[in-house]
């Protein structure tokens, strides 16, 4: 019988995660390094590009996500904005909390929106928000929480395929409407903002800037190892035959609500994860990050960098928010076409994305070597 540590350690032998976890490795110290040069160094990379690659990095885990539920899974989710924005929101919370009296009120326990709109009181569910530990358990149980009711429901239910996706739509879209409204207690819609400290650690500090960068680059690791040892096991095996053949794995015996659940829970946490990190990088947190758009661009991530091979949803967010920051900066109005675009083309013309692309490149490569060894095997 396989053992727990031999499934979590099996993705570290394969040639593929570790081929991954050693570019992001040296990547990260690259550019750790170049920031610790001098500012007028011509190799210096300055910490706003830090925070950019940073909230890259918290993107390219929340794509992970999503290619966990769609590429192993088939539930093609285009709510997981949700799961991102709650993790953020619970982190915001925080961060608000850590304020006290520094604030443009100097009210040492309510937040200024809400000193701004007469609140008397901390609503109940502030409460132990000045706690880290409260605070990132609900980075994980927020998202997590949701997505158990949410799935539960759905997949004891049956409802696939199209009709999943709509609702999984019409719940973050719900979810953005409700955070809106001031009588939320979250901030309407300019949300949380003017975080100082996290930790004890002043947020505008280049240390900080650069210790979040880091922390994003772990957690990325950290969430690829956990979903490759999922679709390595027993677990992702039955997840694909789900995938491939739903009515078929039921006749099996197998209850499918039951891995459909789990495997939705987790990615949902995960998505919570790159929230919170998101959120003190980017230094504000709204309820645009529930907007529908944004679910659907998540998609585009993976679909572009190639749908259920983990890496590939890596690549894919890199490429697409880098091309995003290049574009808007050049034709703000035209960034939307250009990703409509960009989606119809990885459709027709590369269906397997990116990493599709690169597999077949090297077993091209590979084809000549292969050839040379038959024909030296055949007597």
């Amino acid at each position: 019988m396989m053992t727990s540590r031999h499934w979590l350690a099996r993705p570290f032998g394969e040639r593929s995660t570790l081929t991954f976890l050693a570019v992001l490795c040296g990547a990260m110290a690259l550019v750790v390094l170049a920031n610790l040069l001098p500012a007028d160094h011509p190799l210096h990379v300055s910490t706003y590009t830090v925070t950019l690659l940073g909230k890259y990095l918290c993107y390219a885990l929340l794509a992970v996500a999503v290619d966990l539920v769609w590429g192993y899974l088939g539930i093609l989710s285009l709510g997981h904005g949700a799961f991102f924005a709650l993790g953020g929101y619970a982190m915001g919370m925080y961060l608000m909390r850590q304020i006290g009296d520094r604030g443009v009120y100097g009210d040492p326990l309510l937040p200024d929106f809400m000193v701004f709109l007469d609140w008397d009181s901390l609503p109940w569910y502030w409460l132990g928000f000045d706690m880290p530990g409260v605070a990132f358990a609900m980075v994980l149980l927020a998202p997590g929480l949701l997505a158990l009711v949410f799935g539960f429901l759905a997949f004891r239910s049956r409802v696939t395929g199209v009709y999943l996706s709509i609702i999984t739509q019409a719940l973050t879209f719900a979810l953005m409407l409700a955070f809106f409204r001031n009588e939320m207690g979250f901030g309407g819609n300019n949300g949380l903002t003017d975080f100082k400290e996290l930790l004890g650690f002043d947020l505008s500090a280049d240390s900080t800037r650069l210790g979040l960068f880091i922390a994003s680059g772990v957690a990325l690791a950290i969430g690829f190892l956990l979903c490759r040892a999922i679709v390595v096991s027993k677990l992702g095996r039955v997840c694909v035959a789900v995938r491939d053949a739903e009515s078929r794995t039921r006749f099996l015996g197998y209850r499918v609500e039951r891995y459909q659940l789990f495997v939705f829970v987790v990615s949902a946490m995960l998505a919570g994860v790159a929230g919170a990190l998101y959120v003190p990088q980017v230094g504000i947190i709204n309820p645009s990050e529930f907007s529908p758009l944004f679910s659907i661009e998540i998609v585009v991530w993976v679909a572009l960098g190639g749908r259920a091979t983990l890496y590939g949803a890596v690549i894919g967010a890199l490429a697409v928010n880098y091309a995003k920051s290049v574009f808007t900066g050049i034709m703000p109005e035209a960034w939307l076409f250009a990703l409509g675009a960009l989606f119809v083309l990885v459709t027709v013309l590369l269906p397997q994305g990116i990493a599709g692309l690169l597999s077949r490149r090297r077993q091209h490569d590979d084809a000549p070597n292969n050839m040379a060894v038959k024909q030296e095997a055949t007597p």
